[in-house]
């Protein structure tokens, strides 16, 4: 039986355990993540959490919304089995009325068949062989931008948050995110700092930042969340070199390098010059009434 269940009554322990050992786990399932990203969150919960399906909202007007938030491309139902399309049909009419509308993204395991839903790309990057085997199926682009930018004095080196925000708000006059979510991208990595679950790298040339990025590390993945680049830095290949950094660091062990995918033909041809596969996940959109 499919329950709703409130976030202030959330069994926290047996929640995050159904996340960390589902076959669908992203890290932006935890409820300690939702709690920094998430306005507000309650639950779907199948028996005694053995599948579950956060519900993230806001609300305007008093009226409460479903709607992904920031920094989390993938939510939907996150299962200890094989989970059917009927099955998370049963979640999705569970789904209180009192939720006028939905418009979640589910996590690429959750097959969904629907006039209500749209497709969007992602690219993933397993880092299951040495680098020397990973290099051999970048563009012969990339690995020229990669070779190039290696003869250049630069420093890659981890640095603090506080430099990449830095670099952030010197560089990108339009903001791609509200001074709201600003805030919550900076609560979310001191988090992430205190759980020892992030890598921020940096390039730098005579000591100045051209360029940087954040990544996520979980048991099964490293998610590419945000980055920043300068002028200089886009002109040297830095977001190559960065990228070329953390495979490196991590070739041969049993993580995915998980890029975020992008709508942009341009961003997703660059994250597949580094031999990443797509994959296919869905937006649902729907009124509920």
């Amino acid at each position: 039986m499919i329950y709703f269940v409130k976030r202030n009554q959330i069994d926290e322990e047996k929640y995050n355990n159904c996340i960390a050992t589902s076959l669908q786990s992203r890290m932006y399932a935890y409820s300690w993540y939702l709690d920094i990203v998430a306005d507000n969150w309650n639950v779907l919960v199948l028996d005694d959490y053995e599948a579950v399906m956060p519900l993230p909202f806001h609300k305007k007007f008093l009226i409460s919304y479903i709607s992904q938030p920031f920094f989390t491309q993938q939510l939907g139902v996150f299962s200890k089995e094989n989970i059917t399309e009927e099955t998370i049909q049963f979640f999705l009419n569970t789904i209180p009325k009192k939720y006028l509308k939905i418009a979640l993204q589910f996590n690429s395991d959750n097959n969904l068949s629907s006039e209500n839903t749209i497709d969007k790309n992602n690219y993933l990057l397993s880092l299951d062989k040495e680098y020397k085997m990973l290099y051999k199926s970048f563009s012969k682009g990339r690995k020229h931008a990669i070779n190039q930018g290696l003869k250049e004095q630069f420093i890659i080196e981890e640095i603090p948050f506080s430099e990449v925000l830095f670099l952030y708000n010197e560089h990108y006059s339009f903001k791609e995110i509200t001074e709201k979510e600003y805030k919550k991208l900076t609560k979310l990595v001191a988090v992430l700092v205190s759980k020892n679950c992030v890598k921020i790298v940096g390039i730098k040339i005579n000591e100045r930042l051209i360029g940087a990025a954040v990544f996520v590390l979980d048991s099964h993945r490293i998610t590419y969340l945000f980055s920043a680049v300068s002028q200089l830095g886009k002109e040297k290949q830095v977001a190559s070199l960065l990228l070329n950094d953390v495979i490196k660091t991590y070739a041969n062990t049993n993580l995915i390098l998980d890029f975020e995918g992008s709508q942009s033909h341009g961003i997703a041809a660059f994250f597949k010059s580094f031999g990443a596969k797509p994959e296919t996940y869905f937006l649902l959109k729907k009124w509920l009434l």
